[in-house]
């Protein structure tokens, strides 16, 4: 069965034939689901690993992003995306792909669409590919304002 072309990454993704398409998504699997077992195993966990986002800052090392997933993932916000608009530049070692994610943040009664560019690189630890880098922006700062002032409580 050949799989089609992936246009959509939302983590409930079928027929993944390319170990690439797989650990993207097991991200997106990991994230939607709150699922800090999935999230460990998609990452590297070495101390040169980094993430960079509006709402965790700079995170170095896997004990600091895994400390904010465990946040995310215990808050009683629902975040939701899924990556579209992206593209994969590879070698046999590293991947990398950037695009765009959408979504939702729920909180409560609030609800908030979310608009985010991504970027993630995956390197090649023995057969797996492993998440070593991360970053996320938001181009809309009143769009990141509100996105703050509910996650962070401000």
């Amino acid at each position: 069965m050949k799989s089609k072309k992936i246009e959509v990454f939302t983590g409930k993704d079928e027929n993944l034939e390319d170990s690439k398409h797989c650990a993207i998504h097991e991200f997106y699997q990991a994230f939607n689901s709150r699922s800090l077992e999935l999230m460990q195993k998609n990452w590297s966990h070495s101390d040169m690993v980094c993430m960079a986002n509006p709402i965790g800052g700079i995170r170095r090392g896997w004990k600091e992003i895994e400390e904010g997933y465990r946040k995310i993932f215990g808050s009683n916000h629902r975040v939701y995306v899924e990556l579209y608009d992206f593209q994969f530049i590879s070698t046999n070692q590293m991947f990398v792909i950037n695009g765009r994610e959408r979504g939702t943040l729920q909180s409560g009664n609030k609800e908030l669409e979310l608009k985010i560019r991504t970027s993630r690189i995956y390197q090649l630890e023995g057969a797996t590919w492993k998440q070593v880098v991360h970053h996320g922006s938001m181009d809309d700062p009143e769009h990141l304002k509100e996105y703050q002032k509910i996650i962070l409580n401000k």
